[in-house]
């Protein structure tokens, strides 16, 4: 039985066939535009129906169909978390009488409570003071590392960069400790490959964590056009999709490089935007141009990072009882660079004069500082592998 709908494949000369399937392609646009147009112009009598067709008209995406797995997310994505009761069970006190417990209400505030980065979120610190943050590279590095970090010495506030010496140099793991005894807060170490950065250390001093993140797409001010220039004003911090513990984690470990006291008179806004564990870093300038509408000009440099794994503690460092080498950094025109390589040499000769002097200090009844030291063996407390990824909507931050 022939089909009652009328096909253009069925007509047997080509010129004829495809003159009227370009007139059926035609007549379709047109009435997609005419429901298009009469339904835009109900919109604009009813605003209630336009809220309502976007209520309902929600794509699926990766993002928003993500799995939900209780032991990594902090609240199920499509469920909003209802507080109830803590199912801990009541402590007894001396007299006998069940004593509630007071607990968090869930794990991630928990975490947020003991992690390293609670002082710093307390309000110990002076707000005004940024932190002190070491940026360094691998050993051999070449000039578009060196570029690289330029760029992020003047992302962060109180960033100081010093060269690693060509062919010698410490491990991670010394030159964090050396950093934490000298009172910097951060330590930065970007590892080049094939002459191009490809990766990125950060250490939370004096007692970790380490998180290693894999570097790509790598943008410079200069080459962004139209680029802003940047100001010594401390910029604002805006992160977007950090919600389960780990990204909590990572998340935290990124406020405390900037302080947490920015200055708005700079208008300048640092982003840091997590999308399928992809975290894209931007930096813009904004601009009023009315009481509503609001410029961006960006400043640069951007780049794209993705966690690999995170470490408690310091990186590990495995002869740490075997005498080492003085560490050095390629020493520069400029004097501050001359004095830290000074004061690197002076700090590993004079080491034992150190300790006694610490030694006389308690005896005295002064307080001790105590020395961060790198442990011999990592202790990994998340790592990345393609096992982990069972499907294509699993993330992790």
């Amino acid at each position: 039985m022939p089909t009652s709908r009328f096909e253009p494949s069925a007509i047997k000369n080509k010129v004829k066939r495809e003159e009227i399937a370009r007139k059926q392609k035609k007549e379709k646009r047109q009435e997609k535009l005419q429901r298009r147009l009469a339904q835009a112009k109900l919109e604009a009598n009813d605003p209630l129906a336009k809220k309502k067709r976007l209520a309902q008209n929600i794509p699926r995406t990766l993002d928003n169909t993500r799995e939900f797995d209780p032991s990594i997310l902090t609240a199920n994505p499509s469920a909003e978390p209802e507080a109830g009761p803590s199912t801990l069970a009541p402590q007894e006190n001396s007299t006998g009488n069940a004593e509630p417990e007071q607990q968090p209400q869930d794990e991630s505030a928990a975490d947020i409570a003991t992690d390293p980065f609670a002082a710093y979120f307390s309000g110990e610190f002076d707000p005004s003071v940024p932190p002190k943050v070491l940026i360094t590279t691998s050993p051999k590095a070449t000039r578009t590392t060196y570029d690289f970090c330029d760029e992020l010495v003047g992302v962060f506030p109180g960033a100081e960069f010093i060269r690693r010496k060509k062919g010698k140099g410490f491990e991670v793991g010394r030159i964090a400790g050396w950093a934490a005894n000298r009172g910097y807060s951060h330590l930065m170490v970007v590892n080049e490959d094939m002459k191009k950065p490809n990766a990125i250390t950060m250490v939370y001093l004096p007692e970790g964590p380490t998180a290693y993140f894999k570097l790509t797409s790598i943008e410079l001010s200069q080459k962004i056009s139209g680029h802003a220039r940047a100001t010594a004003h401390y910029p604002e911090l805006v992160m977007n999709g950090f919600v389960t513990r780990l990204g909590h984690t990572v998340g935290r470990l990124f406020q405390t490089l900037f302080p947490p006291m920015p200055e708005f008179q700079g208008r300048q806004v640092v982003t840091l935007h997590n999308q399928r564990d992809f975290l894209f870093f931007r930096r813009h300038r904004y601009a009023f141009r009315s009481t509503e509408k609001v410029a961006l000009q960006e400043i640069g440099p951007r780049f794209t990072l993705k966690l690999r794994y995170l470490k408690k503690g310091l990186p590990a460092v495995k002869n740490l009882g075997a005498p080492s080498k003085p560490l050095e950094f390629d020493a520069e025109e400029n004097e501050q660079e001359k004095q830290a390589l000074k004061d690197i040499e002076m700090g590993e000769a004079q080491a034992p004069s150190e300790e006694q002097n610490e030694e006389d200090a308690t005896n005295e009844g002064g307080t001790k500082q105590t020395k961060a030291v790198p442990p011999t063996e990592d202790e990994y407390l998340w790592m990345w592998k393609p096992e982990l990824e069972t499907t294509r909507r699993t993330f992790f931050l």
